[in-house]
């Protein structure tokens, strides 16, 4: 009975000090978060796609990055590009969301400024259910008690198994162009 008390008093310990870490993990957070993508060639119609809802989480304490962008949620000029991208290149009935988990390197938020850094960022993007490793520059900044983080990335069609049709191959670009913005707040 006594050792029943014990281990009973022992887990509700540990679960208290597991409770205490996650609160106190210093997380920010972006729900209108900003993507771009452009695969556009010259002499043809531009190719680009905007997405104002992409969802971002920083975890400052541990320098933890993760992003999450529905794809349905990509916005092009002409209607019909959008479908086609939907239906036909992403499928993304099938494969409904873009998902990007990594680290920032040598992440210190004690030294962010109103001032842009520059800090490198190590993770693994998953689209139409293929994984591609990612590192790449970002220019983070603190501004109004948020952090502004800016920056791109270069992947190819062929990185996630994207078959792009041999009637429009020469209007997309071979490496599509990837810029995000994110205003993390508190």
């Amino acid at each position: 009975m006594k050792s029943n008390k014990i281990l009973f008093t022992a887990t509700l310990m540990l679960i208290s000090v597991y409770a205490f870490n996650l609160n106190a993990q210093n997380k920010y957070v972006d729900k209108a978060g900003y993507l771009k993508f452009e695969a556009s060639e010259k002499l043809f119609e531009p190719v680009e796609a905007i997405n104002k809802s992409v969802t971002a989480v920083l975890n400052a304490d541990t320098g933890q990055f993760a992003s999450l962008a529905l794809v349905v949620g990509f916005r092009f000029k002409n209607s019909l590009m959008e479908e086609h991208f939907n239906e036909n290149y992403i499928e993304s009935e099938t494969y409904p969301k873009a998902i990007f988990n990594g680290t920032l390197i040598d992440f210190d938020l004690s030294n962010l400024t109103n001032n842009p850094t520059e800090v490198m960022v190590d993770g693994k993007l998953e689209l139409h259910g293929k994984e591609k490793e990612v590192k790449t520059l970002v220019s983070l900044q603190k501004l109004n008690g948020a952090i502004v983080m800016k920056g791109g990335f270069t992947v190819t069609p062929s990185d996630f198994d994207i078959e792009i049709p041999s009637i429009v191959k020469n209007k997309i670009a071979k490496e599509v162009i990837v810029s995000l913005n994110f205003n993390l707040k508190p």
